[in-house]
């Protein structure tokens, strides 16, 4: 996770030669970037401001020449309170965490279709995010809640049968979780409105994120809004 990662404006990373300039091309948005993750795939979720709840996100293919192309794009929603870094975000506060992560597996209420190459987790009866900040268990999936995770205080996946059909898990305060700092932040289907902090698109392009989705291409996501200090340029 490379959450606020602040390296200059964008005119500085092409001089430093972040992106090699092509006459008569403008650069993608994975061109302008400080870091892509260092796959082949990337998916961007960019806002229009911190304050947004709706954006755009895309899906990007890095060609054998370096350059970006895009493999496909929708509608994106994000927290009921907009954006705000990811290493500063505290948890239930609505708000979605910007920054670059990786993408460690996906899963669903629903059987994995037969195009999906990735790490699919199908969701059960059993299967809860714990979210108590007093569990070990803190920001993981588990089956059958641990005796120091609170129902109260996680999610039971299997009652969120839309959002949850299919999904992926961001890597946001994953890897070494900071309890208090947010749990359970998913790239997952479209509910009713805004999200709780996670990031939501229409369920066929959740259905083609994961057909198009590559495991061995290492794909990230980056999410963060058009400018300013959250800018998915940043990291």
């Amino acid at each position: 996770m490379r959450p606020g990662l602040a390296l200059g404006s964008v005119l500085l990373l092409l001089a430093a030669g972040t992106v090699a300039a092509v006459p008569g091309r403008a650069a993608t948005l994975p061109e302008r970037m400080a870091d892509t993750g260092g796959g082949t795939q990337l998916i961007t979720a960019e806002a229009p401001s911190a304050g947004s709840t709706t954006g755009q996100v895309t899906w990007w293919d890095r060609r054998r020449d370096g350059r970006w192309v895009t493999a496909g794009s929708a509608v994106a929603r994000f927290g009921a309170k907009g954006l705000v870094e990811g290493g500063s975000r505290k948890q239930s506060t609505f708000t979605t965490p910007t920054g670059l992560y990786g993408l460690p597996y996906a899963f669903g209420t629903r059987a994995a279709a037969a195009s999906t190459d990735y790490p699919y987790r199908r969701v059960t009866e059993k299967s809860w995010w714990c979210q108590d900040n007093g569990s070990r268990a803190y920001n993981r999936w588990v089956e059958g809640l641990p005796a120091d995770c609170r129902a109260a205080e996680s999610e039971h996946l299997v009652t969120f049968a839309t959002q949850y059909a299919r999904a992926l898990v961001i890597g946001f305060n994953y890897d070494r979780p900071v309890h208090g700092r947010g749990a359970g932040i998913f790239l997952h289907v479209n509910g009713r409105g805004a999200t709780a902090g996670c990031v939501s698109v229409p369920d066929a392009a959740m259905r083609r994120i994961l057909a198009w989705a590559d495991q061995h291409r290492d794909p990230h996501i980056a999410i963060g809004t058009a400018s300013g200090r959250t800018a998915v340029t940043r990291y």
